[in-house]
């Protein structure tokens, strides 16, 4: 029978480990906020003076309503696809480089104002205006 009584060890806490942890964790956090992408540039976008335009009026007037419709000078289209606008505006220059003028429902999808603008980039049109209404100014009370 032994009577001694046994040695106890203090408890010892091994650190090596919970570093590598943190580390593993510092590096994934590191990553992980570096993917978010930010935009790099800086824009202001443009407001609408609504002055009209100089010159003479536009010859061509490409319309688009809320549901995504085209109309040409006020005749609409039917079908309303890329390929009719692209027959009818090939008709009504006539091989000249005439100024479009673009007006678009507000609630316009994004898609039919795109293809106004792929359509008239394939004929050669580079005189573009949007069409825009001037807000109303907004009184301040001092």
């Amino acid at each position: 029978m032994n009577l001694r009584p046994r040695r106890r060890e203090d408890p010892e806490l091994n650190l090596v480990p919970m570093i590598d942890v943190v580390l593993v964790l510092l590096i994934f956090f590191m990553i992980a906020t570096s993917l978010r992408r930010e935009s790099a540039l800086e824009l202001r976008l443009p407001q609408a003076s609504g002055l009209p335009m100089p010159g003479n009026a536009t010859a061509l007037e490409v319309s688009i309503d809320a549901e995504g419709h085209y109309a040409v000078n006020g005749q609409p289209l039917h079908p309303a696809d890329a390929s009719t606008l692209k027959e009818r505006l090939t008709a009504l220059a006539g091989g000249r480089a005439l100024p479009l003028t673009l007006r678009a429902d507000g609630r316009t999808p994004h898609q039919a104002v795109v293809t106004v603008l792929e359509v008239a980039g394939q004929l050669g049109l580079q005189q573009l205006t949007i069409a825009t209404e001037s807000a109303p100014p907004v009184m301040v009370e001092p």
